[in-house]
């Protein structure tokens, strides 16, 4: 049985993957009885899809291995605060908890720009935990996209 932060730690593993494909690093992890299940990057341009976003990724697996669309004995761990589409696949799921490490100023809805989890008219509530290992979390991203800006000013060597 692991905690918050062991969990955490194996989604920025997860995120650390994403970063290495040129995906925005974002990773996610489910944890069922203390073990995970399923493991998710950002995979929306290279897999030229919308919604592989990482939570979306390891509930797609989760379902597979456990052989249900809801998860309702099941944690989610995600790098960065999720947004909308995310948490309105991890409500159809039922997800028990979610446990989030940077906060998503732009587009979070687990509370930095709504907090969906909290709307008494939907159906599903998970208990939210926000700001494990935050600070790496995020300086996993603001290092990614240091290096984006970097390489945007670069010129290129092809003329």
């Amino acid at each position: 049985m692991g905690s918050d932060q062991d969990f955490m730690r194996l989604a920025l593993l997860e995120a650390e993957k994403a970063g290495a494909i040129g995906e925005v690093p974002v990773g996610a992890v489910i944890v069922k009885d203390g073990k995970v299940v399923a493991r998710g990057h950002n995979q929306p341009v290279s897999g030229h899809d919308p919604t592989a976003h990482a939570e979306i990724m390891a509930l797609r697996e989760a379902g597979q291995v456990l052989g249900n669309y809801r998860l309702p004995a099941c944690d989610l761990y995600v790098t960065l605060e999720p947004c909308a589409m995310c948490i309105g696949a991890m409500i159809h799921a039922r997800i028990r908890r979610v446990i989030f490490g940077a906060h998503d100023p732009k587009t979070g809805a687990a509370g930095s720009v709504i907090n969906l989890f909290e709307e008494k008219t939907l159906n599903h509530h998970a208990t939210v935990t926000g700001g494990i290992l935050a600070s790496d979390c995020a300086q996993l991203l603001k290092a990614f996209f240091a290096m984006r800006r970097k390489e945007a000013k670069t010129p290129s060597l092809s003329g």
